[in-house]
């Protein structure tokens, strides 16, 4: 299955800090949802973004973000604020709990995941372990 994707991200570990119990097996920061917004504008053909994890980088998983098409049986769907996110199911342990934001400053703009379930990131911020 081809895919196109959407958006590059990036990881980091969260130390310290209370997670709030929740529902959602993601939560989206405002930025995060206003900019899935613009980035599906005008795309009728895509009910949402997949968020994903693949074997890549130095640390083992990495995030991949695509268009979603459809929502397949074992995937957990997030809605929020009139977005939707499909989480793939083998994504989904290792993202309970965490923050999707997006972030723009001088040197890039990219989404970002504040996960409290990371052991340990490569240098870059590419890729985690849990």
């Amino acid at each position: 299955m081809a895919s196109r994707i959407a958006a590059a991200a990036t990881v980091r570990a969260v130390k310290n800090r209370r997670i709030i119990p929740t529902r959602a097996a993601l939560v989206l920061s405002p930025n995060a949802v206003n900019k899935i917004k613009e980035i599906l504008k005008d795309k009728n053909e895509y009910i949402g973004l997949k968020v994903g994890v693949r074997q890549r980088g130095c640390n083992g998983l990495s995030y991949t973000l695509d268009y979603a098409t459809h929502k397949d049986k074992l995937d957990e769907e997030v809605v929020q604020d009139g977005v939707r996110v499909i989480i793939d199911r083998k994504a989904q342990l290792s993202l309970l709990g965490t923050e999707m934001d997006y972030v723009e400053n001088k040197l890039s703009s990219e989404f970002v995941f504040n996960n409290p379930n990371i052991k340990g990131t490569c240098g870059c911020g590419e890729s985690f372990s849990v």
